[in-house]
């Protein structure tokens, strides 16, 4: 798994989310590793890192612990957005004795309903051999109906080659895992596994990721948890208002040091 890692001191593992690469999260790492060694990852499938064709939770959570191993990394604080917020939360639950506290960003421990076949479609239909320009890329993205936040967004995937661009995702990959990366195999089991550890959530005002009917499950798993609301933004927010997002993390990070 393809890694980057800056800083000294506690150690913080930070987890972009679907489509992204270890960059998305790089500001915050910026503020982070002033006082923490920070490791930000390319999750597989994505980025630089391996492709692989089963993808889930479990999968990922033994994936991230692998690399905590492999660094000698006993415990680390964990912070994810999106399907990295997943990650993250289903590493604390499956390895709670490595994780010291979690930052859920925009996501709660549920499985969603689908909400990425336009971005899907728009992606597997653009012409990558012939086109060299990123510009023909937008503009096909922008007719199959995407915004042009998000199509800039997901156009960081593209890598150019001799005759056009390929992907660096592993788009086919992410397609047929789907409905394990909307899903969640830790909701409403008899068995079900609990992370009492420091949790904070932090949802966008605008964002319909996270919700009021979400609480009971969010408290069920993770009982210790708190939760922050940016207002005047959507799920998007550790883009949209930095560096609030940023010193949220940051200081509950910094509260719960060991």
């Amino acid at each position: 798994m393809n890694f980057a890692s800056t800083g000294q001191g506690e150690a913080v593992l930070l987890i972009h989310g679907l489509f992204g690469n270890l960059d998305n999260l790089k500001g915050l790492g910026q503020v982070l590793e002033a006082n923490h060694q920070v490791i930000r990852v390319d999750v597989p499938n994505h980025g630089l890192s391996e492709h692989w064709q089963e993808m889930d939770y479990p999968s990922l959570a033994e994936a991230m612990v692998a690399l905590l191993d492999e660094l000698a990394l006993e415990r680390v604080h964990i912070v994810g957005h999106s399907m990295g917020g997943k990650i993250a939360m289903a590493t604390a639950l499956a390895y709670p004795k490595r994780i010291i506290s979690l930052v859920a960003a925009d996501i709660a421990p549920v499985a969603y309903q689908p909400r990425h076949d336009a971005v899907f479609a728009a992606l597997e239909s653009l012409p990558l051999e012939g086109h060299t320009d990123r510009r023909f890329a937008l503009a096909h993205l922008l007719a199959g109906g995407i915004d042009e936040p998000t199509a800039q967004f997901l156009l960081k995937n593209l890598q150019r080659t001799d005759t056009g661009f390929r992907w660096k995702m592993n788009l086919t990959g992410l397609k047929s895992c789907y409905p394990n990366i909307i899903g969640w195999p830790n909701q409403k089991h008899e068995t079900q596994q609990v992370f009492n550890g420091p949790s904070l959530f932090i949802r966008g005002g605008d964002s319909n990721y996270v919700t009021a009917e979400h609480r009971d499950e969010i408290m069920r798993q993770f009982p210790a948890a708190q939760a922050k609301t940016l207002e005047g933004c959507g799920h998007w927010l550790h883009a949209q208002k930095p560096v609030v997002f940023n010193r949220i993390v940051s200081e509950f990070i910094d509260k719960h040091s060991v």
